[in-house]
């Protein structure tokens, strides 16, 4: 029998604000860049940093899970945040859920370990640009100098008062990653947007 089965295409948190993020990049003349990075790959990951897991993690996914606090390792498409002594986020190109979590899974093997996908819990914004920092220090209290908050750091913080990971990319010029939940995405789009308007408006 035919499938009949209606599929509904994905719609990202933020698909109703893409014009407006892009007029705004647009107009601040490479001041700010903002954008959305929709339906990233997102595993939660838990298990004993010190354990035989941890090791064979690392050696399926091509990296060694970080273990100082509010770091990141990137290699290749994947990206793994330090969450906690014992937690990681590990990141994703879209649509790798099912084989990132059962490869993770695994590669644990009997070792007690929790591997949750989280993907649709959150979008990602990219918020890049000369004046990126600018704009993100308007609503966060971390020093976000480059000496201290530079590449290859990670934070769970709040911006505009919105409880986010905040991840620093690799190059100084690609900016920030702001994971932030779904259902806050709006919300902290419009602060982004409002907190921008001085290189934008």
């Amino acid at each position: 029998m035919a499938d009949t089965a209606v599929t509904t295409p994905l719609r990202s948190p933020l698909s109703h604000a893409a014009d407006r993020l892009a007029a705004a990049t647009r107009t601040s003349g490479g001041a700010i860049r903002l954008a959305e990075l929709p339906f990233l790959t997102q595993i939660n990951v838990r298990l004993d940093p010190k354990g035989a897991a941890a090791d064979a993690v690392g050696l399926t996914l091509g990296l060694q899970l970080p273990v100082e606090p509010d770091t990141v390792v990137r290699t290749g498409k994947l990206t793994a945040l330090w969450l906690g002594p014992d937690e990681w986020l590990v990141v994703g190109p879209p649509g790798g859920q099912q084989d990132l979590e059962s490869r993770i899974r695994e590669a644990a093997g009997d070792e007690p370990v929790s591997v949750i996908d989280v993907s649709a819990q959150r979008t990602t914004l990219l918020v890049a640009g000369s004046r990126a920092r600018d704009v993100l220090a308007h609503g966060c209290s971390l020093d976000l100098h480059p000496r201290v908050f530079g590449p290859g750091r990670c934070a769970q913080t709040n911006v505009g008062r919105t409880q986010v990971v905040l991840v620093a990319r690799d190059d100084p010029r690609a900016g920030f990653w702001v994971l932030v939940r779904s259902s806050f995405a709006g919300y902290l789009t419009d602060w982004l947007l409002d907190a921008a308007v001085e290189w934008t408006g």
